[in-house]
């Protein structure tokens, strides 16, 4: 009974979420800011809304695609460092067990257990699991932090798509005068939304996450905007 105590207590901390918040979060915000900025700049070059919804639905799909493989592609890599330092712990097992276990203790005595206690408690974890133990303390390697390649391309592809219709939706159906300046509008209150979710998800402060989140929104899309006046191309 204690001991699912414990697990349930484990659960509650907001570090579990970090792997699928980061991704969803990255997607989310990706999808909103790029699609809408897309949108800005050719609305800000053009009177006519087909070429508009056309340019935003062409973003929406290759972002999410691109955001799918890309964060499928480096977490892989992730992946692949890990198991390779896996494997070269399970060699350093069979080869030097005596050294493996002086330098788990010396992991111990360094974060602050008495030379004597460091050994007993590296005994021990050995005795039960000497790869686990070195996995965990020694490479760092966690459940929590442990590379999931497919989860987070999921995440990132789902995040984006979804926060990439939301502008898409203000060019199908908003009137087309002042288009970019609605765009706008309509993008930051949804980057606003998103970075107060994300906040709350993940136990941070919502306000430093609405400030940072709408000051490089603005950013993004003002520099957009800036590009589609200065060309000014009649795409209609």
């Amino acid at each position: 009974m204690a001991e699912k105590n414990i697990d349930n207590y484990l659960d509650s901390h907001y570090i579990h979420r970090s792997n699928w918040l980061r991704a969803a979060v990255l997607g989310a915000n990706d999808g909103i800011l790029s699609t809408a900025s897309l949108a800005i700049g050719v609305a800000a070059a053009s009177d006519v809304r087909e070429p508009i919804v056309l340019a935003t639905l062409a973003g929406l799909v290759a972002g999410a695609l691109s955001m799918a493989a890309g964060e499928y592609v480096s977490v892989s890599s992730q992946t692949d460092v890990e198991s390779a330092d896996i494997e070269r712990e399970k060699i350093e097992l069979e080869e030097t067990p005596e050294i493996e276990l002086q330098l788990l203790a010396a992991i111990y005595e360094k974060r602050g257990l008495k030379k004597e206690t460091a050994l007993i408690v590296a005994k021990e974890l050995t005795e039960k699991d000497a790869l686990a133990a070195h996995i965990r303390d020694e490479l760092g390697i966690n459940e929590i932090s442990q590379a999931k390649p497919i989860q987070a391309a999921f995440a990132s592809g789902a995040a984006f798509t979804a926060g990439g219709l939301l502008p898409f939706l203000v060019t199908l159906f908003l009137p087309m005068k002042n288009m970019e300046y609605a765009l706008y509008g309509f993008a930051l209150f949804f980057l606003i939304v998103l970075g107060a979710l994300a906040a709350k998800t993940g136990g941070s402060s919502i306000s430093k996450a609405i400030i940072r989140i709408t000051f490089w929104g603005t950013i993004a899309m003002g520099l957009t905007a800036l590009v589609g006046y200065l060309f000014n191309v009649q795409l209609g």
